[in-house]
């Protein structure tokens, strides 16, 4: 975990006020390490028996650690949703969920280009299995929490043996296998929520490439990876078309978006992506992204067996419309691939509303309009 100090910035900041608040020393989340916050940091450092030098080092998250996992707290959230997201928040969330529920595997399917693990858990014991996953683009990590959100909630109700929805929670558990890639693009979020060192290496780098973009906002407007390569592009699914439309955009190299890369699978965090969905057997995927309310159910005259009608129920559980991809954004996406590779419903959910990434403000809303469709994921199938 990095160390920090009085005037420091970012998510971690964010998630060492939200895991402070946690431990009794309540503090709002902006970011900013203020004198607040450093007097919060010295008061838990001494409650703790640390020297309270206001420095959180490696002491004082390894003292911190149980708060933001849920291990010191019985019964308390573990998934924040009221934070920015990092990599770190999510490698402790990860931590704490399979510690409260010993019945949640997790696994590391890959890593991204700076080696950072891109992490998968799972739940269920059933032979039909189903895979969703979020945050492709950098800054539509709001899509994170929320399938975390989900998978605790699930994961909570099977133990009290009740019901998500309409369908009792130990059905679920034994007819399917859900696996959730939560954050594909880590290192994007890091850059995006100001997670990322200034001084490392990528993130100078980052900076070089978008300033050739000077329309694109930096770093919030990021969707790629951090090298650059646009993630949701970079499949076997018409890739030759997708590189055309966006050559014809202006984006022939590495770009905070849009860029396809030099070849198919050119980045390791599509590349993992794509390994495991090969083995994984998925009968549906759900991809995550945002923004715009609307739900892809189909890629060119591919029409999975029920993906139509199971669309239409996702419509009415959750007020999103059903929409054909526009020719500008199509081809290349891992749900246009999962189509073309499986002939099997996969569904392209464009959460919430406005310009990515989309406010926190927004979560609430945004979980109570998906929670049908998460659900219908799997017991759609049913």
């Amino acid at each position: 975990m990095r160390q920090l100090r009085e005037g420091d910035r970012g998510a971690v900041v964010d998630m060492l006020q939200w895991g402070l608040t946690r431990a009794r020393w309540p503090l709002r989340a902006d970011g900013v390490f203020g004198n607040k916050t450093l007097r919060a940091v010295q008061a838990f450092q001494g409650q703790n028996g640390l020297a309270p030098d206001g420095v959180a080092g490696d002491l004082t998250w390894a003292a911190l650690t149980p708060y933001i996992t849920g291990q010191a707290l019985p019964g308390r959230p573990i998934v924040p949703t009221a934070i920015r997201w990092s990599s770190d928040l999510l490698t402790l969330v990860v931590e704490g969920l399979g510690a409260r529920y010993p019945f949640l595997a997790s696994e590391t399917i890959g890593s991204s280009a700076m080696g950072k693990p891109i992490q998968l858990m799972r739940i269920g014991e059933g032979a039909r299995r189903v895979g969703y996953n979020a945050t492709h683009h950098a800054n539509e990590w709001i899509t994170t929490p929320l399938l975390l959100k989900f998978l605790e909630r699930y994961a909570a109700c099977y133990v009290r043996g009740g019901t998500l929805g309409w369908v009792p929670c130990a059905r679920l558990y034994r007819e399917f296998t859900l696996e959730i890639v939560p954050m594909v693009n880590p290192d994007g979020v890091d850059l995006v929520t100001d997670a990322l060192s200034h001084a490392a290496p990528e993130y100078l780098r980052a900076v070089q490439i978008a300033a050739a973009f000077p329309r694109i906002p930096f770093p919030l407007g990021w969707k790629a990876n951090i090298e650059g390569i646009d993630l949701n592009l970079g499949y076997p699914a018409g890739w030759e078309l997708a590189r055309e439309i966006k050559y014809a955009q202006g984006f022939v190299t590495y770009a905070p978006r849009d860029f396809v890369g030099p070849y198919p699978l050119a980045a390791p965090e599509s590349a993992a992506m794509y390994r495991h969905a090969l083995q994984a057997g998925y009968e549906l995927i759900l991809a995550y992204h945002t923004q715009g309310e609307l739900i892809f159910w189909r890629y060119e005259g591919f029409d999975p067996p029920g993906a139509y009608q199971l669309a239409r129920r996702m419509e009415t559980a959750s007020g999103y419309a059903m929409a054909e991809t526009p020719p500008g954004s199509s081809h290349a996406g891992y749900r246009d691939w999962f189509i073309t590779r499986f002939n099997r419903p996969g569904f392209t959910i464009e959460a919430g509303r406005g310009t990515s990434p989309l406010p926190l403000s927004q979560f609430d809303q945004i979980y109570r309009d998906n929670i049908g469709i998460l659900l219908l994921g799997m017991a759609g199938l049913l």
